[in-house]
């Protein structure tokens, strides 16, 4: 099967399956349908291994969102990895990632969860290290040893549930919300979710993933691995009520939204702007869920899934035409060149400030207006506000490197917007930024929010994004490290730009104190004492009685005779005594 036929049979495909989920998903919502499905694989006296499958609106909402996503990413690819002689490899890949999220979002088991959830990781680290050098390794280790961690709690989930004689958590929601047990599990499924959606202190492998081609970080970074987290708390909603440990959940992702935004100001990598406002958004969709509003999570999610993988897109189709460069500073002037690509990127940037009637609008707009009508401390509502100006700062201070500064790259270049296959999936995109928002808030709300708010809370959102916007755009005009002029030390600017040094904490602290204390313990147990005293000693002890009896057989008679002498001297010897 040649490279452009397996494209085009996993688009059609994945579109299809797309369409299929939409309209059964209608469907479902007006007849207010679940269907739970149950395959016994085997079955051994009273032991029987049970595949569940979920199927209600929000999976089948989900699970479409996903497979649109991931057929324009896989058309996408055809064009984008055009070069790549194993281009059937990448795309199998990329098919098992997808398939690895379906199994997640369908599963009412924590068993199956786990399958996904351990797909995921898998093949993630596979297509992070795609590219086969010594970044991608070590970003890949990174993503791979962070995900381990939430792995790590989803088998303690696994093994506490065994006190209810199920893994099927879904029935058991209801009855673990009055059980003390319902503590424990909760706690270790927010701190798994914390880990696979990058939350302080797990943030660093979020930006480092960057490593992976751009089709991958357009579906990895929107819509499946980093979102997987957020789904799972939206599944375990119920067990979330009145615990010690969401007030801290609360705090970590406003603090992640929080750093999130002042990095990517800081920030020169086009790739890894973008990672680090995915990285905001999480912290904004986890800290929502945390007051006990899973439904506009989710909504968030939505949206945001299908502006982000545009974004991606854009910014892939800019890296190619920029010679493989990734650095802002050396573009400019784009919008003259590649007007449709600046065109979905502008549109995809403005969805994610939440500018009205786009995508991002529907979502953001009603979660701010929850947080005001909510009953918080100072500090989580500055971390809200302040967090939603700096997304607008670092929006307007990307849009004047890109679209308005002077083209600083090389004097001779080929800027050309001709690539019609990367242009047919990003306009497939740029139409579900534009109507995804107000199409998912008739769905998914059966009854209108009503916020009553002051005047001046309810135009709160607009004020603060209209500030974050001038700001962007006055600090932009300071000159090419207008930021750090602005800042004016170089000691704080380089804490801010690399993430409040987390990267140095998970690499060098956390990960390197592990791993070579696992190292010592290799050396100095495995291949030190327990090989002396085993293996190693063994084979000591018999070399030296084979090199002794070998001596004995080599010299026969002088050594007989000398020890019959011997022994008839100690045998006169106790005769006389």
């Amino acid at each position: 099967m040649n490279k452009i036929s397996i494209c085009f049979i996993s688009f059609f495909f994945l579109f299809f399956f797309s369409l299929m989920s939409f309209f059964s998903m209608m469907f479902f919502i007006v007849n207010n349908m679940v269907i739970f499905l149950e395959w016994e694989i085997i079955s051994i006296n009273s032991l029987s291994i049970v595949m569940s499958i979920l199927l209600d609106w929000m999976s089948l909402l989900f699970m479409m969102f996903v497979l649109l996503i991931s057929s324009v990413v896989i058309y996408y690819s055809k064009s984008y990895m055009s070069s790549e002689l194993n281009l059937n490899r990448f795309i199998i890949l990329v098919l098992l990632f997808v398939f690895s999220m379906i199994l997640l979002i369908i599963s009412p088991n924590i068993i199956s969860i786990l399958l996904g959830w351990d797909g995921l990781g898998l093949v993630s680290y596979c297509l992070v290290i795609y590219y086969q050098n010594v970044k991608s390794y070590n970003a890949g280790m990174l993503t791979a040893l962070s995900n381990r961690v939430g792995d790590v709690f989803i088998l303690m989930v696994i093994s506490w549930m065994l006190n209810y004689g199920s893994w099927n958590y879904i029935f058991y929601l209801m009855f673990m919300k009055n059980d003390f047990e319902m503590q424990m599990i909760s706690s270790l499924i927010i701190i798994a979710a914390m880990t696979k959606s990058a939350q302080i202190p797990f943030s660093s492998w979020l930006p480092a993933a960057m490593a992976a081609p751009t089709p991958v970080s357009a579906l990895v970074h929107s819509s499946t691995l980093v979102t997987a987290g957020v789904y799972l708390l939206i599944r375990f909603n119920l067990l979330l009520v009145d615990m010690l440990f969401l007030k801290f959940l609360l705090l970590l992702s406003g603090l992640t939204m929080f750093m999130a935004g002042i990095s990517a100001n800081y920030e020169f990598d086009l790739k890894k702007i973008i990672a680090l406002s995915t990285l905001s958004q999480l912290g904004l969709m986890m800290s929502i869920l945390s007051m006990g509003m899973p439904d506009l999570a989710f909504f968030h999610l939505l949206t945001h899934a299908m502006f982000k993988a545009l974004l991606f897109m854009c910014a892939g189709v800019i890296i190619h035409m920029m010679n493989d460069t990734q650095d802002i500073r050396l573009m400019g002037g784009i919008s003259n060149y590649i007007p449709m690509t600046s065109l979905c990127m502008n549109i995809s940037n403005l969805a994610l400030c939440g500018i009205p009637f786009l995508a991002g609008f529907y979502s953001k707009d009603l979660i701010l207006e929850m947080v005001s009508l909510s009953n918080l401390n100072l500090l989580i509502y500055m971390l809200y506000y302040f967090s939603t100006g700096l997304t607008m700062f670092y929006t307007i201070r990307l849009i004047m490197y890109l679209m308005v500064n002077d083209y600083n790259l090389i004097g001779v270049y080929n800027l050309y917007d001709e690539d019609y296959i990367m242009l047919r999936s990003m306009m497939i995109l740029l139409f579900m930024s534009v109507v995804s928002g107000s199409m998912l808030s008739w769905m998914i709300f059966l009854y209108p929010y009503m916020i009553y708010l002051p005047f001046s809370l309810k135009m709160m959102v607009i004020y603060i994004s209209l500030l974050g916007g001038m700001l962007g755009y006055l600090i932009s005009n300071m000159g090419i490290y207008s930021v750090n002029k602005f800042m004016m030390t170089y000691n704080i600017s380089s804490f801010l730009c690399i993430m409040w040094f987390m990267p140095n904490l998970s690499t060098y602290g956390l990960s390197y104190y592990f791993l070579s204390m696992g190292q010592n313990l290799l050396k100095n147990i495995d291949l030190g004492w327990s090989e002396m005293y085993s293996g190693q000693g063994m084979y000591n002890i018999l070399k030296n009685y084979s090199i002794f009896y070998n001596f004995y057989q080599m010299n026969n008679f002088k050594i007989y005779l000398f020890s019959f002498i011997m022994w008839m001297m100690i045998f006169l010897f106790m005769l006389m005594i």
